[in-house]
């Protein structure tokens, strides 16, 4: 059962409220004034307050009403609060409403709407209770992830991060080859090093080669060394990679763009662990763990002929996907702090920006937009104009004005239930969004 908090210096108000919520199960305790009610927060658990802006007789300012809201927002943040006013409080109320009051009631108030008022935003609390619960066991889960494991400096607070992350940890402590999959920039290097540095091989050496970034008739050289005089230039013997990485990990990124001959050659080490540089008959014996990414559709190239489909079956013995940073928006700010850190802070109208913005440049992206914008920032914060989003992102101007019943559905899925997460990527008020979903009676999900 849920507990309102009544305080009003009128035992009639008290009375009145305790029999209209009790008929709708809902219980009441009530204080007379500011100082009783703020202790008795501190007793006891409530889950709303209805206040009135003026407790002294013959005091009609709303002074001790603004006093009471503020004191109640310090200690309780995330408490609802409902103003319970005359009209001549009128514009005291609509000011605390932009510090972040519930609502506000006029005296006399409708039951109907009144308790339509309470309802939603209990419903929300119950909703913003259980998203606490729940982020506290993803918090608890990634402190015991960083406690067990090494994670590189992995910043990630997301649960489709921590899932991925979980999972290279535990992948780790076998020697099988593992493929990482998803676009440009989502991190997929990071996992890999996560992958090394908690595997049996973390005290060997960490190789990486992009196979993305070389012509196609140098990658063999790259990988598997050369002799001298094996092709135009080869002045000198060379060692490849994979002797490079012996004790160690290879990772091998976009593994789509190796060519047909280095595809066969890296079946053959894979299978056997034996290789030749180009221009040698003599074989080398090498103990490397391969971890390959790609954000290509490796199956589609094997039906295109790009790609050997042994070759893609025996890298995705074991396949970690990471998702885009656009599918992970609980990245988005932590990361943002990181790439700031000891910069200037972000205003909360950047942040809002940050967090409405798709990402199809993912954490690469981010980190330009970030390191940017501490450079040409010349306020004492980053704003919006610093971090020079596209406008169309940054601003979304539809959304913002008014938003349909559908828009604030798909943000508050997007959001989890936070009301201010879901409120800042339509270009709103919390108070503004709690209106319109009583306006379209929505709950929270």
């Amino acid at each position: 059962m849920s507990t309102i908090l009544v305080i009003d210096d009128n035992p009639a108000v008290a009375t009145a409220l305790e029999v209209l919520f009790s008929l709708h199960d809902i219980a009441t305790v009530h204080a007379i004034g500011p100082e009783e009610g703020l202790a008795l927060l501190e007793r006891e658990p409530v889950d709303l307050v209805i206040q009135d802006m003026n407790f002294t007789a013959d005091t009609t300012s709303g002074d001790e009403g603004r006093e009471l809201f503020a004191a109640i927002r310090d200690r309780h943040p995330d408490l609802p609060v409902i103003l319970l006013t005359a009209w001549t409080h009128l514009e005291s109320a609509v000011e605390l409403i932009k510090a972040g009051a519930a609502d506000y009631v006029a005296k006399p108030w409708q039951d109907a709407k009144l308790l339509a008022t309470v309802n939603n935003l209990l419903e929300l609390s119950e909703a913003r209770r259980e998203l606490d619960q729940r982020r506290h066991g993803e918090r608890r889960r990634r402190e015991d992830l960083t406690r067990r494991y090494d994670l590189r400096g992995a910043v990630f607070a997301d649960p489709a991060s921590e899932r991925v992350v979980a999972l290279a940890c535990q992948v780790a402590r076998s020697e099988l080859p593992v493929l990482i999959t998803g676009p440009n920039g989502s991190g997929k290097e990071k996992i890999a090093e996560i992958i090394q540095a908690n595997s049996p091989m973390r005290d060997g050496p960490f190789v990486t080669l992009n196979c993305g970034a070389l012509p196609a008739d140098l990658i063999e050289a790259e990988l598997f060394g050369a002799e001298a005089g094996a092709y135009t230039g080869a002045n000198k013997a060379r060692e490849g990679k994979f002797e490079a990485a012996d004790g160690g990990t290879l990772f091998l990124d976009e593994i789509g763009n190796l060519p047909a001959a280095g595809q066969m050659k890296l079946l053959r080490v894979l299978e056997t662990g034996r290789f030749a540089r180009l221009g040698s008959n003599r074989e080398r014996q090498v103990r490397v763990r391969v971890v390959s990414a790609t954000n290509a559709d490796l199956p589609a190239m094997i039906r295109e002929g790009g790609f050997r489909e042994d070759l893609y079956y025996r890298l995705n013995t074991i396949e970690l996907s990471m998702p885009p940073l656009g599918e992970r928006p609980g990245d988005v700010l932590p990361l943002a702090e990181h790439f700031g850190a000891g910069g200037k802070p972000l205003s909360p109208a950047a942040v809002a920006a940050l967090q409405r913005h798709s990402w199809p440049g993912n954490v690469r992206e981010l980190r330009n937009v970030i390191q940017r914008a501490q450079l040409l920032a010349t306020g004492p914060r980053i704003e919006p104009d610093d971090l020079a989003l596209p406008r169309a992102q940054a601003t979304r101007p539809g959304p913002a004005r008014e938003p349909e019943r559908e828009q604030i559905e798909a943000a508050l899925q997007r959001a989890g239930g936070v009301i201010a997460q879901a409120a800042a990527e339509l270009g709103m008020s919390r108070q503004a969004l709690y209106r319109r979903m009583e306006r379209h009676g929505l709950k929270s999900p």
